[in-house]
């Protein structure tokens, strides 16, 4: 195979560019171990389909209908696929992974796709991933042979099928005319030999089967042709009821004893899957063909070789073939179905057992359908291809044989018999001067690189979350604190220069590459390259990143909150992509390397937790006041069973950490707090700001009497001592406060002034342990305010110990 120019152009396309490929030849060039070669070696990210259960089984990949989750009838373009019923249309987390992550789709059998599922493929690709490219910009790679089996379609399917299609063959279908496919064609015929026989099949194959070529093939015409058990022919008709019919009368015409075989199937393994009978009966004597491909390694049989039955055990079936000295102890084999999974460390693409078919190798063998024919190869063979009614079944039924010698022909064959698809002949026609070669290759390959190249540095997509952010705040700007305008507008024009710049930067790109070929093999663009990313990065840290990591924004709106943290998570997620890209090609550009990245990107972040917005921002000098209102807000909310800002707004608590109310007049002045909310809640909101006022020596102002007799005002300096003989006599922080009507913080704050006289020590208002562990980590850390560090830091520590720890290390400093 190595030998093999058409082989290995094919298999430099799949592998060094980003073209899709219909991958053709006649029957028996190696189509299908093409295909298990690439599975083998590819470095792209793949994924096998096929259009039926069998073929799936064969190529040991899915069928289309289950990865997909397709429905059986009719496509049309205008189709709600989700909407459709009679199937799952919800894909689970890890299909999304693997579509959004896969490089190459390959569709095997692809003779037998109709045009409308391949635009269902379509369509399902651009879904998860880029809508405006043709198969969401995954290469695909469709195996087959136009000669051989067609499309399945009902009457009444094509009924609805015609009004968009012109035929019903995958060339039809939109997304085929778009992807611009090149065709390979194999040319080399591994199966048969014979120049002559090899003439015929062409002949057929082509829809030129001249007199003097049937006059040839109709030499094997025999006349009455009467088998021996020992000779090993089987017979390949048109109609399942044909060759049942064959195989149940020749199978009663044994006097020997019938044994029953039955499959164990374990997990998911469909009917329709099935290789042979779940129930297999079978007697000495009974012709057999062999269904798989012996899984040891001397190999003694293969799928569709043909045997007799010499003895049969409970367990075991005796085979002998013609021509071999040896009989063949057969034993059960299994067949697997599988699924894609993709693995948790690795992030690779891997192939899951879902389930299991085991049984008898064996297939009752006089006589097998055209249909289930393709695929297989027979030493000896009787075509009945009387009645061929569907396109390629007398070429499929021919092929299937090693040599002329070998085959017998039931009823004489004639030119008007071979029924071929105009549709067909005419897309060869028009495919045939048009194969790609060396030039082509390099041409792709160039442009694959520049591709990848372009998509490192396209910055398109941020503008929609960017613009999402801002249009969303300018309607509820009212309801919405933080710099969310001036962040996500210079953003906003740090995305439009990079797409400008960008834009430039590809055009020289494409430039050396005309002058200096393959992007990766060229040191001058690698070196341009290097530059340009360099730039990118720069530009990121230091007009997207820098902001980012400031930014925050609140809002007593959750479902804007929710809308605005949505859209900023995707520019994030967006973001870290870039960021991985520039990283990961900072020491130049390998299309395998970026790949990698590419895939990796899919799953970054996927099993992270999701990360906590800070909910107070830069609008106020008094962080922790907003914070301690906050949460009295809310524990005032879930009391009485209120929304948040029904006790007072957003915009109330700014106005009160800004203004410092200390009295009930002062509190009436704050925006939205009325009569009716002063006089529920007042109070407590007063009591926390007093407290805060009073830790931190800020002048408060006495209280007039409106509601409530308001208490006189304690000395500073009274107070503090107050508490300290309190704690003197035995009692505890939460004792002193309960006892003097004080916030738990002021009598911390009240205790911690005392530290430097002596009076008190640290370890007598915080554990020990973790007073030792504050004096490891702030060190460790980098923070401007005290919310600051306590955000960086676990929550069992209070505001009050990280304010004692910094100023016993500055003290002792």
């Amino acid at each position: 195979m190595a030998q093999n120019k058409e082989l290995e152009l094919a298999y430099k396309f799949v592998n060094s560019t980003n073209q899709s490929i219909f991958l053709t030849g006649k029957a028996g060039t190696g189509k299908t171990t093409f295909l298990h070669r690439l599975k083998r070696e590819s470095l792209k990210r793949l994924v096998v389909v096929a259009p039926t259960g069998v073929a799936a089984i064969n190529a040991k990949g899915v069928t289309i209908h289950s990865f997909f989750q397709m429905p059986f009838g009719p496509i049309l373009p205008e189709t709600d696929l989700n909407a459709s019923k009679g199937f799952n249309r919800k894909f689970s987390k890890t299909k999304i992974n693997i579509i959004k992550s896969i490089d190459l789709l390959v569709i095997d059998e692809i003779s037998m796709v109709r045009a409308d599922l391949l635009d269902g493929i379509d369509r399902t690709l651009r879904r998860f991933r880029n809508r405006n490219k043709v198969f969401g910009g995954v290469q695909v790679l469709m195996i087959g042979d136009l000669q051989q089996l067609s499309p399945v379609i009902k009457e009444q399917e094509w009924e609805v099928l015609k009004q968009v299609y012109k035929n019903g063959f995958f060339f039809s279908s939109q997304a085929f005319q778009q992807c611009q496919a090149i065709t390979i064609e194999l040319k080399h015929i591994y199966r048969q030999e014979n120049p002559k026989f090899i003439e015929i099949l062409n002949a057929i194959r082509d829809n030129q089967l001249t007199e003097s070529i049937a006059s040839e093939l109709n030499k094997r015409y025999i006349s009455n042709f009467q088998t021996q058990p020992e000779d090993g022919y089987i017979s390949l008709t048109t109609h399942n009821n044909k060759a049942d019919a064959v195989n149940k009368a020749e199978l009663d015409k044994l006097t020997s004893k019938k044994s029953i075989y039955k499959a164990t199937l374990d997990g998911k393994f469909p009917e329709y899957a099935y290789p042979n009978s779940q129930e297999l009966t079978l007697k000495v004597g009974a012709q057999v063909m062999f269904v798989k491909n012996d899984s040891h390694s001397d190999k003694r049989y293969f799928n569709g070789k043909i045997g007799k039955v010499i003895h049969l055990d409970s367990d075991e079936v005796v085979v002998h073939c013609p021509d071999d000295e040896k009989a063949i102890i057969v034993t059960p084999e299994t067949w697997e179905n599988i699924t894609y999974n993709v693995d948790p460390d690795t992030k690779a693409i891997t192939e899951e057992k879902i389930g299991s078919y085991t049984q008898i190798p064996l297939r009752l063998a006089w006589s097998i359908t055209i249909h289930k024919s393709q695929g297989l190869t027979f030493e000896k063979a009787i075509i009945d291809a009387e009645g061929a009614f569907a396109h390629g079944q007398t070429y499929v039924a021919l092929s299937r044989c090693k040599s002329l010698e070998g085959l017998v022909l039931k009823h004489k064959i004639h030119p008007n018999q071979i029924v071929n698809d105009s549709h067909v002949t005419a897309f060869n026609e028009e495919t045939e001067n048009n194969r790609p070669d060396e030039i082509v290759l390099s041409d792709s390959q160039k442009k694959f690189q520049l591709d990848l190249m372009a998509e490192i540095f396209e910055f398109f997509e941020f503008l929609y979350p960017v613009n999402r952010i801002l249009d969303i705040y300018y309607k509820n700007r009212t309801v919405v604190e933080g710099p969310v305008e001036q962040v996500f507008l210079g953003i906003k024009d740090c995305v439009t220069h990079l797409l400008k710049v960008s834009n430039s930067f590809k055009h020289q790109l494409n430039q050396l590459s005309e002058e200096f070929g393959l992007a990766e093999k060229s040191p001058i663009i690698q070196e341009r390259f290097i530059k340009g990313l360099n730039y990118f990065a720069s530009e990121l840290e230091a007009r997207i990143v820098k902001p980012l990591k400031d930014f925050a924004f609140t809002t007593d709106n959750q479902t804007i909150g929710a809308e605005i943290t949505k859209h900023l998570d995707h520019f994030e997620e967006l973001l870290e992509v870039k960021l991985l890209y520039f990283k990961g090609l900072e020491c130049g550009f390998k299309t395998e390397q970026f790949l990698e990245l590419r895939a990796q990107s899919v799953f970054q972040g996927k099993n992270k937790p999701k990360k906590s917005r800070k909910t107070v921002i830069d609008g106020t000098s008094h962080v922790e006041l907003f914070e301690k209102l906050r949460l009295l807000r809310n524990d005032i909310a879930r009391e009485n069973d209120l929304i948040h800002y029904q006790i007072f707004s957003q915009k109330a608590l700014y106005e009160m950490c800004e203004t410092l109310p200390t009295t009930t007049k002062e509190l009436l002045q704050i925006n939205g707090m009325g009569k009716k909310r002063v006089e529920k809640y007042g109070s407590v909101i007063l009591k926390v700001i007093r407290a805060y006022c009073e830790v931190h020596n800020i002048e408060t102002s006495e209280e007039e009497t409106l509601f409530e007799q308001a208490k006189p005002k304690r000395k500073r300096g009274d107070s503090k001592k107050e508490s300290l003989l309190l704690f003197q006599s035995g009692k505890s922080i939460e004792e002193i406060a309960h006892e003097r009507e004080l916030n738990e913080n002021t009598v911390f704050t009240h205790l911690a002034s005392f530290i430097k006289t002596g009076e008190t020590k640290v370890t007598d208002l915080i554990s020990e342990e973790h007073y030792n562990e504050l004096k490891a980590l702030i060190p460790q850390k980098e923070f401007e305010t005290l919310s600051d560090l306590k955000h960086q830091l676990d929550e069992k520590y209070s505001y009050g110990a990280l304010r004692l720890v910094l100023e016993n290390l500055n003290f002792k400093d």
